[in-house]
């Protein structure tokens, strides 16, 4: 029998496990989107407290596993520049978000989705890749998925398909272990959702690897649409649960 953390009903943690499984198989199929879907879902389930630390270590897991699959693809030499600024940004970003009351936090978490779907995420070039991570890695510490702005900053450095998925995967790994790393010195305790997060973890890396074999022929055309209505709704539904939070409804 698993340990179902207290603060989640037994469907909420089968249903973050399938989550996990479903969203890596989406980036693996389609090189992104899966985490931003992700951390829509677990706002959605999860105690405000918890929701980036989870989402960070559960995405470790899915990258990791991207990651050893095309470790030969790796544009190797932007890792040590990466993994000092990415630190140094999550480090700053830290220590602001102990901060956030959590009514504020979904409301930024449905900010960044709206943004990722209507707006554009600006892109880094290579050259400052260590800024990127700077920036990247402070940006993650609030929004959690920052998987879209670090993807527009490896498009930048112009590689091949398969380079640049796994470029992303190992950057993201980085990224995710700094993050994960600091809000465990920031009091997180991860061991209260141990099972909640091995659970995740392995489901996601069954979704790579169905990702990576199921070959899409039909639905490429309307993936950006659906996925952008997914998202959509459930950025509206952050909103909403934020408002209802912030106390804003009790003064009328």
């Amino acid at each position: 029998m698993l340990d179902i953390p207290s603060d989640l009903t037994e469907f909420t943690f089968y249903f973050l496990i399938f989550a996990s499984m479903v969203t890596s198989f989406i980036t693996s199929a389609f090189g992104i989107g899966g985490g931003a879907v992700l951390i829509g879902l677990l706002a959605i389930k999860l105690p405000p407290f918890a929701l980036l630390p989870i989402h960070g270590i559960v995405q470790i897991g899915s990258n990791f596993g991207r990651t050893l699959i095309f470790l030969k693809e790796i544009k190797k030499d932007v890792l040590i520049p990466f993994t000092l600024g990415t630190t140094l940004g999550s480090v700053i970003g830290g220590n602001f978000f102990i901060q956030i009351d959590p009514w504020l936090l979904q409301l930024v978490v449905a900010i960044f989705i709206l943004w990722s779907v209507f707006g554009k995420i600006p892109a880094i070039g290579a050259a400052h890749i260590t800024f990127g991570g700077i920036f990247s890695g402070f940006f993650t510490m609030f929004f959690g998925a920052s998987g879209t702005l670090v993807a527009g900053m490896v498009k930048t450095m112009k590689l091949e398909p398969v380079n640049h998925l796994a470029t992303h995967s190992a950057l993201m790994t980085i990224q995710h272990l700094a993050k994960v790393v600091v809000f465990g010195f920031v009091g997180f305790v991860y061991a209260e959702y141990f099972s909640l997060i091995v659970g995740m973890i392995i489901s996601g890396f069954i979704g790579t690897l169905i990702g990576k074999k199921v070959l899409i022929k039909f639905g490429k055309k309307y993936f950006k649409l659906v996925l952008d209505i997914i998202l959509t709704l459930i950025a509206l539904n952050l909103i909403w649960n934020a408002i209802k939070m912030s106390g804003y409804l009790d003064s009328f």
